[in-house]
């Protein structure tokens, strides 16, 4: 098992083994506390202010204290204002841009010698920015941002008026939509008793729900967006503090430091000043006689994954602070775990069982952390400030070398060489590192290897403007632009390496601050082998192992391991268009549409919303000089169809060639598409993210509950039906429990959404609706539906046990968390037209398949599979070889209609657009007719 002994630097911290200043609640007398607003105290048993009870108590405090501004950071999901309170002194009120200045200075790094960035850091103020209600059912977040805010107004205890002066502290209310749905749902109860933030009808983000924290390198939702602009293009703080739900089981919270492996790629200050910080929290928690914290190992979380609130921010150096804490307007208990009593490194001052917890003590303990935070920042604000420029410059000069990133998979090689040299001198081949030594030569060797030249870490990144699809390519530099990430643009033709690229063309340099945020986004993640002992079975990893957007975006670039330049201009916008397409000049009988444009899809919708005669080609076809793929969009000619492709050209950034005779041989008529999307009470993420990705492609769809569906008749409404990972269950639950019952305790609005999927009685309306001609497309586990129906899929990655019978390889031997592999493509398929031989898609333990007697007679076709013995591209994948021969994408005709089945996570949270074509040609295909061209 990997392991880390977390330093946890209290020695170096004298000043915090005292609780550092006076705990007196001594407040303004013309600030109103909670009870004056709300007739109550802050975290009171069984009530829960909403989002508007914070706005209006927010705007009170703003125009009572000069020690607070209350600003719009911008829109959500759902059109509320998102609030950020910055609170600090009025002196610092008074001279706020001139320090919001100092800390983009530091955290850009540009410009400045070491000399200048020390009295920067001795002239600025730390900036700390704590949030609360990103998990909106977590609802102890929202509460304590709103005490902790009403505290830093009111009190005027030496160690408040001290921090006031020294730290500007930016107290952002996460997620104001899911606060209000939350809070309304837990007080529709007249009786206190009855009340629970359980059974939420929706997802608490209007389309994302849970996995908002999963999307902060994509910013696709609003809410992310202004979270980001705030934290890397506005206040870049030096210390974020995410606060979350709930507690390790029998235990109040868990607090920093984390859990191994943390990223190879970020500043090793990041991980020091983390402990750093974490100590300070622990240590109040001790000194304020609050048991109950763990840390490290005490539980999951590590430092690994880009993409949430808090983890994003190590690779922009900055240190984000994440704690768990127990908590609820009902009153609970802490239950009685047993290795939990005894003090140990991960838990030094355990808590016993608590019949009765309850909501206040949560928000009292949160205040001692956010307390702990603060007085940190306040001590030792100069260095905070100072060492995020270090971490910027220490980036800026690797971006300027060569320079090496260590991953497990290269020190794994030498290991293996010095194996190998060992077993070879006859000495046994003792393991390599403190238990054999090295002699010099031999170190030298083996240093080499680390330090291959071809190892480099590169110095940029070129993505050509030439590539098949660049509108994508664009939106993956917006991804990188809104995370603060500077990006230029060609303003002409240029060579690199004896390679010529055209204007337009987007250039990344790794002399960044923030490059170990760039070379996230581009290299591949190397995932170590963590197992809980030799052998045994594997940990784990806190959400994704692997996740490289490049990949995931199909994007085609170019690592440049020299220096470089050429005529580049910076991109200073939040977010670009990509440049206008045009439409060729001249008489045409008609336009071709490349089918390797994700947009080309949005361009064929808004033609069929006007009513436009669009086609497929079925097979490729020349026109004069040129050849069209498969699959290319061919729009005929008629009266307003140039001036309507023209605008679609430079809305879009796509290209249309005028041909000058129809094509000949057949194609395929499309038409409007009639789309059932799945999804369940209490709303489906993966079903979420769909609904979003279909708006942004503007596709017309309608949601479908499992009473709809178990109704039969689905042709009647539906081409095609549409079932995310988790919507078919492998087996029928029991369900005793009637359905009935639960909606008698839910409003009638949502009562239509009740109901799951079952094999008894929806799989036979599926099947009617496959025979009668309809499509249906299913996503992982969802694709168990093709064994229901009874169809020759077999499973992978299954081995015959003693017994006689199938069971699944054990994770010990098979084990691949999410990661990115590289499947092969047989191109000539329909569902796979616009696509390369090879693409990338996002794996998360999914399913694979085999054909088994009888397919090929019953017309089933592979459409995808994995080609080679190691598909891993970034990630984990242990036991990957298990997945050599075996299906990602299957078609397969059902009666009339088709099915397909996509093992990967094809959608998986709006980033893996290589694979969208998947999704969008079955859409569309599903109501295509095959006919000539007239």
């Amino acid at each position: 098992m990997l392991g880390r002994t977390v330093s946890r630097p209290l020695a170096l911290l004298p000043a915090l083994l005292l609780v550092a200043g006076a705990t007196a609640l001594e407040a303004q007398t013309d600030v109103t506390t909670p009870i004056e607003q709300f007739g109550h105290p802050i975290g009171a048993d069984y009530v829960l202010p909403d989002y508007d009870d914070l706005v209006a108590y927010w705007k009170k405090l703003d125009a009572e204290s000069d020690r607070m501004k209350l600003v719009s950071i911008g829109k959500t999901a759902e059109g509320r204002d998102q609030y950020m309170a910055i609170i600090t002194s009025p002196e610092n009120h008074a001279n706020l841009a001139h320090y919001k200045e100092i800390s983009q200075r530091l955290a850009r790094a540009e410009g400045l010698t070491d000399e200048e960035a020390h009295r920067l850091a001795r002239e600025g103020k730390a900036v700390v920015w704590i949030d609360g209600g990103l998990h909106a059912s977590e609802v102890l977040g929202a509460q304590q941002l709103m005490e902790t805010v009403y505290q830093l107004v009111s009190r005027t205890d030496p160690e408040t008026m001290r921090i006031l002066n020294d730290v500007i502290i930016l107290a952002v209310q996460a997620n104001p939509d899911g606060m209000q749905l939350v809070s309304n749902w837990y007080m529709r109860e007249e009786d206190p008793a009855r009340r629970s933030t359980r059974g939420l009808p929706r997802l608490y983000q209007k389309y994302v729900g849970h996995d908002n924290n999963r999307d902060f390198y994509m910013s696709t939702q609003p809410e992310t967006e202004n979270m980001n602009r705030i934290l890397f293009h506005e206040w870049f703080p030096q210390i974020m503090y995410n606060h979350h739900q709930t507690g390790p089981r029998g235990m109040v919270l868990f607090a920093p430091p984390f859990r191994d492996p943390f990223n190879y790629k970020f500043d090793p200050l990041v991980v020091t000043e983390l402990d750093l910080v974490g100590a300070a929290m622990h240590t109040r928690f001790i000194a304020e006689d609050k048991p109950g914290a763990t840390m490290a190992e005490g539980a999951s979380y590590s430092t690994w994954w880009n993409g949430g609130l808090r983890t994003i921010t190590y690779f922009h150096n900055m240190i984000g602070l994440l704690t768990e804490t127990i908590g609820n307007p009902t009153p609970m208990a802490i239950p009685f775990v047993v290795d939990r009593q005894l003090p140990n490194a991960d838990q030094p001052m355990p808590i016993g069982p608590r019949d009765e917890w309850h909501f206040r003590q949560s928000i009292d303990y949160s205040v001692t952390a956010n307390y702990a935070v603060l007085d940190l920042a306040s001590r030792y604000r100069e260095m905070f400030l100072y060492n995020i420029y270090r971490m910027g410059r220490n980036s800026i000069e690797r971006g300027s070398r060569d320079h090496w990133t260590m991953y497990p998979d290269r020190i794994a090689k030498v290991e293996a060489a010095v194996a190998a040299a060992r077993e070879a001198a006859g000495d046994g081949g003792e393991g390599f590192g403190f238990g054999g030594r090295i002699d010099d030569d031999d170190a030298a060797r083996y240093m080499a290897m680390l330090h291959d030249p071809a190892l480099r870490d590169p110095r940029g990144y070129i993505i050509p403007a030439d590539q098949p699809d660049f509108p994508t390519a664009t939106k993956f530099v917006n991804a990188l632009l809104e995370t603060g990430i500077t990006v230029h643009r060609a303003t002409a033709d240029f060579t690199v390496n004896g390679k010529t690229y055209p204007a337009g063309s987007y250039v990344i340099k790794a002399a960044q601050a923030f490059r170990p945020h760039v070379l996230d986004m581009f290299e591949p993640q190397d995932y170590p082998n963590d197992f809980r002992y030799p052998g045994g079975p594997p940990i784990a990893p806190y959400d994704n192992a692997g996740w490289t957007l490049a990949y995931q975006m199909g994007i085609e670039f170019d690592r440049i391991l020299e220096g470089f330049d050429g005529p580049f201009e910076e991109i200073d916008e939040w977010n670009i268009d990509p440049p206008p397409g045009t439409v060729e000049a001249g008489p045409a009988e008609g336009y071709i549409l490349s089918p390797y444009y994700n947009d080309a899809f949005v361009a064929v919708n808004r033609l069929l919303a006007d009513d436009a005669e669009v086609y497929r080609l079925a097979a490729p076809w020349q026109d004069g000089g040129e050849r069209f793929a498969a699959g290319s969009f061919y729009i005929p000619a008629e009266g307003g169809t140039r001036a309507r492709l023209e605008r679609l050209a430079t809305e879009l950034g796509i290209d249309f060639d005028a041909v000058s005779s129809a094509p000949d041989g057949e194609a395929y008529r499309l038409h409007p598409v009639r789309i059932g999307l799945w999804d369940r009470y209490g709303g489906s993420i993966p079903s979420g993210w769909t609904r979003w990705i279909m708006e942004q492609f503007e596709f017309p769809f309608e949601v479908v509950y499992p009473q709809r569906l178990d109704e039969g008749d689905l042709r009647d409404d539906f081409d095609v039906l549409i079932f995310v990972d988790g919507a078919i269950p492998e087996e029928d639950r029991d369900r005793s429990r009637s359905f009935d019952d639960m909606a008698e305790r839910i409003p009638e609005e949502y009562r239509h959404t009740l109901g799951e999927v079952t094999i008894e009685k929806t799989v036979p309306q599926l099947r009617e609706f496959l025979e009668d001609g309809g499509t249906i497309l299913t996503i992982g586990s969802s694709t168990i539906l093709a064994r229901h129906l009874g169809l020759p899929v077999g499973d992978k990655l299954v081995e015959t046990g003693d017994d006689g019978r199938e069971h699944p390889l054990p994770r010990e031997e098979y084990y691949i968390p999410g990661s990115v592999l590289e499947v092969r493509v047989d191109t000539r398929q329909p569902i796979a037209w616009g696509m390369d031989d090879h693409v990338d898609v996002f794996f998360d333990n999914s399913p694979v398949f085999t054909l088994e007697a009888g397919a090929e007679a019953s017309g089933l076709e592979r459409v995808a599979w994995f080609d080679g013995p190691e598909p891993l591209r970034s990630g984990w994948a242990w036991g990957q070889n298990h997945l050599e021969g075996g299906l990602a994408v299957i078609e397969a005709p059902v009666g009339e209609g088709t099915l397909y089945l996509f093992g990967p996570e094809i959608l998986n949270r709006a980033q893996p657009h290589g694979t969208f074509k998947f999704f969008f040609n079955g859409l569309t295909l599903s109501t295509a007719e095959r006919e000539s061209i007239d």
